[in-house]
């Protein structure tokens, strides 16, 4: 895809051009604004590629098994694991926001809040879990392509795999042909990244150019309390998972370096799924996993989301001096397990989630509420963003290790700085 000089180089002009950005919003906000269309069409370029390479790589790997009942297993591993860490993931979250309290002593009356602000948020419906598994399904093959969603290409991919797999010699034929088209995807998607810099140029510009840097020291307390929130996460639980898979996480990081600017300039996770598909293929993973694992991921993996959730409704309760029970704890987890599942199946599901969970509270914290963190989502979002995307990475080297479809050796030559077969350089 892109060869390791190119990777390194790619990264360091990303960097660049977060700073440029950065700093023309600040001293030029107006001209700042008007960069926003670089910063989207860099993410409609990618998310252009996105359903086509998940639906050719996953009916390829499938269609190369000889054990169809290997793919079931490996989701059912897959959604076990997503199910622990997200669980872990909000109990971090809100043991963090209730003994730092980034809200105390803001001291804000409930009869304040802008309730047109959160209008389109408490009004709409949330999908619920339901709702979700039945959104899953596509009305039309070609309504799964064109709307761009995931998971019904994701479903819609597994079970003509399995078709593919089915038909014998005539599907190895036809996986010839889809796997050089696969090839042909992935060459289009290094095209793409090489305007990379300029998309997080773009996307940075117009984030401080519109809200200013003074929107990052306000309410302050609790974008530092969730980033070094994050950060605790994923030194310390992720690297857990990592070791015992007799592999290292900083490595780890290092490698997707790239992905990590990407994602930290657009704020946006799909920005960097198809190189980061790639990425783990190429260091040893096996290719009818990714393609498994990390869409799968995108829907039900979401780390950074999931402390987000459980410390932003500890931060509305503080600031508005309401105090919160262990009983209270126990049903705002309850309640996110089950309804963070759609957050990212809707646009604004994050706040649509917020939403219903404390709807469930008895109407002791108001639904209002989420007013408070509407300022500084943005800023935040890079931060959920990065640890979901770190978060999908080790959960598909770890599933891997439990499916012992993982080369340990040549991981950690590829980590190492080895070129991965994978990749070829250009």
């Amino acid at each position: 895809m892109i060869g390791a000089r190119a990777s390194a180089s790619l990264y360091i002009q990303v960097l660049i051009a977060i700073v440029a950005g950065v700093l023309l919003g600040h001293f030029y906000p107006h001209v700042a604004v008007a960069m926003q269309p670089f910063g989207d069409g860099f993410v409609k370029l990618v998310r252009m590629m996105i359903a086509p390479i998940i639906f050719l790589t996953v009916v390829v790997g499938i269609g190369k098994l000889t054990d169809t009942a290997e793919v079931g297993r490996i989701g059912l591993k897959a959604i076990i694991y997503f199910e622990v860490m997200t669980t872990i993931a909000m109990m971090i979250g809100l043991a963090v926001g209730h003994l730092v309290a980034p809200g105390a002593g803001m001291n804000i009356d409930p009869r304040t809040l802008d309730a047109a602000a959160a209008a389109k948020y408490t009004t709409a419906p949330h999908p619920g879990i339901a709702g979700f598994l039945l959104a899953i399904i596509p009305d039309t093959i070609v309504g799964a392509f064109a709307k761009g969603d995931i998971l019904p290409v994701l479903f819609f991919a597994v079970l003509f795999g399995v078709g593919v797999a089915h038909i014998g010699e005539r599907g190895r034929r036809l996986l010839h042909i889809l796997d050089e088209a696969n090839t042909a995807l992935f060459a289009v998607i290094s095209m793409i990244m090489r305007v990379a810099p300029l998309g997080a140029f773009g996307a940075m510009s117009f984030t401080v150019g519109r809200y200013g840097i003074g929107a990052l020291t306000q309410l302050g307390a609790l974008m530092l309390c969730f980033y070094l929130t994050c950060v605790l996460f994923v030194g310390l639980i992720m690297g857990a998972v990592m070791r015992l898979a007799g592999l290292r996480l900083w490595p780890l990081l290092r490698y997707l370096r790239e992905e990590f600017f990407i994602v930290l300039g657009t704020s946006s996770s799909e920005a960097a799924l198809p190189s980061l598909m790639a990425k783990l293929e190429a260091m040893g993973c096996a290719r009818p996993l990714v393609g498994l694992v990390v869409p799968l991921g995108y829907a039900f993996n979401l780390d950074g989301t999931s402390i987000y959730f459980t410390m932003a409704v500890a931060f509305i309760a503080q600031a508005l001096n309401i105090p919160l029970s262990a009983g209270d704890y126990v049903v705002i987890l309850a309640v996110l397990l089950l309804t963070s599942k759609g957050a990212a199946a809707v646009t604004g599901g994050g706040f649509i989630t917020l939403a219903a969970t404390l709807a469930t509270l008895d109407g002791k914290v108001p639904v209002t509420g989420i007013v408070l963190v509407l300022a500084i989502d943005r800023f935040m979002s890079e931060a959920r963003a990065i640890t979901n995307l770190f978060g999908n990475s080790v959960a598909t080297v770890f599933v891997a290790w439990w499916e012992r479809q993982l080369d340990t050796a040549a991981a950690r030559r590829v980590m190492a700085g080895e070129m991965p077969t994978a990749l070829p350089a250009e």
